[in-house]
């Protein structure tokens, strides 16, 4: 409350609350500062991860901990501004996957959508609802809620990936469920790299309405980096970049147009040598992965250096300008479809 009470009002008041209490009732008035706040206020806090650290422990781990054991060989990145959440910001999550030669992850399915981003390594795969994609380095791979997925990995070298999902999400929501299948690996429904011929050409069939019925709403869950790195260094080559994010493209599913997944979504930035972005603020949290390049980004006026393998979360209504001194490529996910589809998405350019 703001206004100045008497001693009397407030012992009458303090009364009143007490009362009250056992029926579970609280006045708005003593807390509606704190609910209906002037602009976004994150717990989460800006920071940094070493590729290379998260590495080191990773191999210590596999050679304590079988991927079967563990169910999923995965560090948690967690945000230091949200100790014991198992969230990078209060609407995601990240952690790092590690997968040995002659393992598989036993299939499983859940409720939270998940991609990975694979920072090293080649030969091993996830397979969704029995469609197996080959992961090489770079590549972006879908799992999307409620799929049967595992991993598994014929190749003789390390494989790891970032993992991003919106855990945080389906736990506010309450709405999680998982499945664990009785066998390692789903039964194989399709040669490799169908969805691929299927979608990934910008195209997607076209079926009777019966039939239409029966596809996926995210029908295509491989993103190669041979195709998207392609795609953004052509983009570079011929557009003036944006003044606040670079050069800056978006994965889409090409069901509908829209975001990759329905609470993630998903793209790449390339800022070129020596470019310096303008000052954005926006209200998603978004993670960055730093593909190739150095450099520094500057958040809410800290800055934290850049170099190849660094991970880095940029919290909501942080203010984040980008500076290239070699080029810049990013890979990204953020929560930015989901406030959207809330009309809770805004951005502040400076």
């Amino acid at each position: 409350m703001s206004a100045v009470l008497d001693n009397d009002r407030k012992a009458q008041l303090a009364g009143l609350y007490e009362e009250m209490q056992p029926d579970h009732l609280f006045p708005l008035w003593e807390v509606l500062a704190k609910l209906v706040v002037p602009e976004p206020q994150s717990p989460a806090m800006p920071a940094r991860w070493s590729y290379e650290t998260i590495r080191r422990f990773l191999l210590r781990s596999g050679d304590l901990i079988s991927a079967e054991e563990a169910e999923r060989r995965v560090l948690i990145l967690e945000n230091p501004g949200l100790p014991g959440q198992s969230a990078i910001t209060p609407r995601l999550y990240a952690g790092l996957q590690l997968i040995l030669p002659g393992e598989i992850a036993p299939c499983h399915r859940h409720s939270q959508s998940a991609l990975r981003f694979v920072m090293e390594g080649e030969g091993a795969y996830t397979a969704v609802d029995g469609e197996k994609a080959f992961m090489n380095r770079f590549d972006l791979i879908l799992t999307p809620n409620g799929r049967w997925h595992d991993h598994g990995h014929p190749g003789n070298k390390p494989m790891i990936w970032l993992d991003g999902l919106d855990i945080p999400i389906v736990r506010y929501l309450d709405a999680g469920f998982s499945d664990r299948l009785d066998q390692p690996s789903f039964p194989e429904s399709a040669p490799p790299a169908s969805t691929q011929m299927h979608y990934g050409r910008n195209m997607r069939p076209v079926r009777s309405m019966a039939a239409a019925d029966k596809a996926p709403d995210v029908p295509l869950f491989h993103y190669p980096y041979a195709q998207w790195s392609e795609a953004l260094a052509a983009v570079s080559a011929h557009d003036a970049p944006d003044p606040w994010l670079g050069h800056a493209l978006e994965f889409l599913n090409p069901a509908d147009g829209g975001p990759v997944m329905a609470t993630v979504s998903v793209g790449v930035r390339l800022i070129p040598a020596g470019f310096e972005t303008g000052l954005r603020r926006s209200t998603e949290g978004a993670v960055y992965v730093v593909v190739e390049g150095a450099g520094q980004v500057e958040v809410d006026g800290t800055a934290i250096e850049l170099a190849a393998g660094d991970i880095v979360v940029v919290p909501s209504w942080c203010a984040a300008r980008w500076q290239a001194r070699q080029q810049l490529v990013l890979f990204t996910y953020s929560d930015r479809g989901v406030l959207e589809k809330l009309k809770l998405y805004k951005e502040a350019l400076a």
